[in-house]
């Protein structure tokens, strides 16, 4: 089980990749230490594809993701939505034994060893 990206998050990362002046750009997602939930969830761009990355190609994108937030995000689904509050990435994941208000961190369930692993 890996990580999803939709349709939607893919036509906006190539969207957002076409005012970049760098075609080796590819979206990393990741998992770090904080939030109001324990863990946060991050992207940015980047060119370097590190050894200990695994890469998914979904819709045209390359998503690169640590071996550590891997173990956090296996069998997720990102997504971008429109609505009244705005648009934004969500991610539906699995692991989550629960999210904050805003979407943006979550508790680690106990199956995933994130609150095992504190040092992520």
């Amino acid at each position: 089980m890996t990580v999803v990206l939709t349709e939607a998050a893919a036509e906006k990362v190539r969207g957002l990749l076409e005012n970049e002046q760098n075609d080796e750009l590819n979206l990393r997602v990741f998992v770090s230490g904080g939030g109001c939930s324990g863990f946060q969830y991050g992207f940015t761009f980047d060119d370097q594809i590190k050894d200990n990355d695994t890469v998914i190609e979904s819709c045209g994108v390359k998503l690169l993701v640590d071996q550590m937030s891997l173990d956090l995000l296996k069998g997720a689904e990102i997504d971008y939505q429109k609505s009244i509050q705005g648009e934004s990435f969500v991610i539906r994941n699995p692991n989550a034994a629960s999210s904050c208000g805003c979407g943006k961190s979550f508790t680690p369930s106990e199956s995933s060893g994130g609150c095992a692993n504190a040092g992520y």
